[in-house]
């Protein structure tokens, strides 16, 4: 998610079984399994134990949302779906009383209810009907009370839910989101007797499912500890109602009020002192905070991370979590070698800044002159490369990268694979992380030096800091303690995809350890590695041709391989590193000689059950220095009227566009390529996301029109400007039909261009399909990104290909069908 920076955060896959269909009625294929306190007949429970997830349900579906071919992009039909209730025939949503094998028509098919037993606390739909997009499904059970209960529901659902409690609508979400246990707190009023408890879940891509439980007093304390670190008042409002211990600890020793303070919101410190937190708890300290951070994401056998926290050149905390080896059981150790990807950087602008200091190059060098036939050469400085301001397209972003990954190859054949490709814009124009340019740099350091990259950087840097343990990762060099790489999928930990790292090189080919990381740091910011000028121009952000500041990373800056940013008021110097099986990130706050390193050896993780982030570690240590901020508490004082003028598209940095939107009474936001989140009023200009910790502020001019929007997370802000409003142009449908096919883009892949209706659409290999909108017959736009296709008639009038225009970049696709 564009909003979780620096985060670990999750991707969620399942096994599927396929469909069996008897005639008209679908009737998947499911395991039966025994589950105590419920009738075997039905999904009839005798009271509920706190914190058992509700596993026997009886489930019907799946109902198509569209009645043709799905469009991702037809919010209208999908949300009419959430809308409509399909049971009308027997009884309606308020009122079903189903039973096993009854069937139940929805437009041209029937359904029929099954008694569904799931094997884990999660209701996985794919398993059971297959893999279904834009399809929704109805899950009944009836609970038993011996006597009444005001309890809370927790509720996680992949994607749209809707929960019925007796025939009242007692919670709706209409969300894009991967399946969280208790994601949603619901309140629910059990009366003495039967109570009917009806969910339904819309799926809208990939997977599908739902978990659901009677919160504990444990798992309720989690909430409001969790709510208090969050600056949720709304959440601690609802818990504290439903008789949660204010001054409850989890294990660890944490409560709320310890959770608040640390978190900096000193609001709802006051609130849960006004709610009687007792202030005299003595807080954990910071090595029983980490382990709680660490201990709660990582658990049993599953790969993990080492850490290492410093000050003032003394280690604070320093140890290992999980395995760095799963088949032969071998623990996580600060001795541990991880690959650190993109810290690898760091490096690279080092040595460029040594050989500069030596006067064989200069930053101000061309590209040329050391590749002399690079196309635009004579424009690409060093400088350029340096802060990912050149233009240069990013090797790493190509459609086929990842298909020769795990081959070795030389620097001059992987430059050679992207040398000609079109820049994305003109040098010095615009900031855009690009792998490229070190890919280069590394290269650059070779012919300068006259050593290898590997031997440069092992006599320059490694061995005069004493750095034993860190080198450029080489497939037949046998490392002692080397993590191998993990990635989650489908439910389990596999091995990752294995780079060559030759294929990385100067970009994120190096290996280390905390402790090495730790000594590096201490030598940068201690004048051990560069002179002063050099580390000052290190650490200046980059500016743009026009002089402005480059928007780089949301507002923070980027300097010469060191990124910088602010953290609730407190300077933090850092990066990260990512690559298939490996997540990283060193970060310095230097004001107060303060360092964090954490390495991990799975990426993508299995679904979030926390974050292992370095900034949540500083906080624990920093957090009295920090500065305060708000809490999140929804204004219901502001009408929804309001709300009309923030509608529209926001544009975001790297091309992305926040679309804003108003459905009913409430305000969502969704930002390109990510799920839709509804967003709080906090005043009649400021909003809140409840899923992160972000915020929006909309700005109107003195004639009262919005202008643009401030986004704000993580201690940064940057501006977004509203975007005008194109009209589609007024053009005959019937002139799509000589589009339709496919359209051939290289390196890119292949681009399917498809017409429903009166409607186009364009889809490019991988990835969502788009709606595409006429600015004349031959021109179109997207509405999503800020992009335009422009399709090209040979002299005959035969369309022969079409060009993508993305800022400065044009690709053409040629059309092959």
């Amino acid at each position: 998610m564009f909003f979780k920076q620096h985060l670990l955060y999750f991707v969620l896959a399942y096994v599927f079984l396929g469909l069996l269909v008897l005639t008209h009625i679908v009737v998947p294929k499911v395991r039966a399994q025994t589950v105590n306190n419920l009738s075997s007949e039905t999904a009839s429970y005798q009271g509920l134990q706190a914190d058992e997830f509700m596993k026997t349900w009886l489930i019907l579906g799946p109902i198509p949302v569209f009645d043709g071919e799905p469009n991702p992009q037809d919010q209208e039909t999908q949300k009419k779906a959430f809308a409509t209730d399909f049971l009308t025939k027997h009884g309606g949503e308020k009122g079903i009383q189903p039973k096993p094998g009854l069937t139940h028509r929805a437009g041209e098919k029937e359904y029929q209810w099954l008694l569904v037993h799931s094997k884990s606390d999660i209701v996985d739909l794919v398993e059971i009907y297959g893999k279904k997009e834009f399809v929704v499904a109805y899950a009944w059970a009836e609970i038993d009370m011996p006597e009444a209960k005001a309890a809370l529901l927790g509720v996680g659902s992949d994607d749209g839910v809707k929960v019925w409690l007796n025939g009242e609508l007692v919670h709706e979400n209409w969300i894009g989101r991967p399946v969280q246990k208790d994601d949603d707190l619901v309140p629910a009023n059990l009366k003495k007797g039967k109570n009917q408890l009806l969910l339904k879940v819309q799926n809208q891509q990939l997977d599908w499912g739902f978990a659901c439980r009677v919160l504990g007093s444990e798992a309720l304390e989690g909430k409001l500890i969790s709510a208090a670190g969050r600056g949720s008042l709304d959440d601690l409002e609802l818990l504290l109602s439903r008789g949660v211990n204010v001054n409850a600890k989890n294990k660890y020793g944490v409560t709320a009020l310890h959770s608040a303070k640390m978190g900096g919101y000193e609001d709802t410190v006051k609130f849960l002192l006004s709610k009687g937190a007792d202030p005299n708890v003595e807080m954990p300290s910071e090595e029983q905070l980490i382990e709680a951070i660490f201990k709660e994401v990582i658990k049993g056998a599953s790969p993990g991370a080492a850490v290492l926290v410093a000050q003032n050149g003394n280690i604070l905390f320093k140890t290992g979590y999980g395995y760095a080896n799963l088949e032969h059981h071998v623990p996580i150790t600060p001795e541990t070698k991880f690959r650190i990807g993109s810290i690898t950087k760091q490096f690279t602008a080092a040595a460029i800044l040594q050989l500069q200091e030596q006067d064989k190059l200069s930053v101000n060098d061309k590209l040329s002159k050391f590749i002399p036939d690079y196309p635009r050469g004579d424009e690409v400085t060093i400088h350029h490369l340096l802060t990912h301001t050149s233009g240069i397209h990013s090797y790493t972003s190509k459609p086929d990268f990842l298909k020769t990954v795990t081959v070795e190859v030389k620097p001059e054949e992987l430059i050679e694979s992207f040398k000609n490709d079109k820049f994305d814009f003109n040098p010095g124009e615009k900031w855009l992380y690009n792998n490229s340019g070190y890919f280069l740099l590394g290269y650059i350091i070779e012919k300068v030096s006259g050593e290898s990259y590997a031997d440069y950087l092992k006599k320059h840097l490694f061995e005069p800091l004493s750095m034993n343990d860190t080198g450029v990762h080489h497939w037949s060099a046998i490392l002692e303690h080397e993590a191998a790489g993990y990635s989650y999928e489908n439910g389990k930990f596999q091995k990752a995809l294995n780079w060559d790292m030759s294929r990385a090189g100067g970009a994120g080919a190096l290996y280390s350890t905390v402790d090495d990381l730790y000594r590096w740091n201490e030598a940068v910011f201690n004048g051990k590695v560069l002179s002063e000028s050099s580390l000052k121009a290190a650490f200046t952000p980059v500016t743009l041709n026009d002089g402005s500041k480059a928007n780089a990373l949301g507002d923070g800056g980027y300097g010469y391989g060191w990124m910088f940013s602010e953290i609730r008021g407190l300077k933090e110097i850092a990066h990260g590193g990512g690559l298939n099986g490996f997540s990283t990130y060193l970060t310095r706050y230097p004001e107060q000689n303060f360092t964090v390193v954490v390495l991990t050896n799975c990426l993508p993780p299995p679904p979030d059950p926390g974050s292992l982030n370095a900034q949540d570690i500083a906080q624990i240590y920093l957090w009295k220095q920090m500065k305060s901020r708000e809490s999140f508490a929804t204004n219901t004082a502001v009408e929804s009227s309001v709300y009309d003028a923030y509608v529209g598209r926001y544009g975001y940095p790297q091309g992305a566009i926040l679309m804003v939107t108003k459905e009913g009474d409430r305000l969502f936001a969704q930002l390109t390529g990510q799920p839709k989140f509804e967003i709080f009023p906090r005043s009649e200009t400021e909003f809140f996301w409840k899923v992160v910790d972000a915020q929006i502020t909309f700005v109107k001019n003195e004639n009262g029109e919005v202008t643009h929007a401030i986004h704000r997370q993580g201690g940064q802000e940057f501006e977004a400007p509203k975007l005008k409003e194109e009209v589609p142009a007024n053009v005959d449908p019937a002139v799509y039909d000589a589009y339709v096919g496919q359209y051939d883009y290289g390196q890119f892949g292949i681009a399917t261009v498809t017409k429903e209706g009166d409607h186009l659409f364009a889809q490019l290999a991988g990835q969502p399909r788009f709606e595409i909108f006429p600015r004349s017959e031959t021109e179109f736009f997207l509405k999503v990104v800020e992009a335009q296709v422009t399709f090209v008639k040979n002299d005959e009038g035969k369309v022969v290909k079409a060009i993508l225009h993305q800022g400065s970049v044009e690709i053409e696709g040629t059309k092959i069908k």
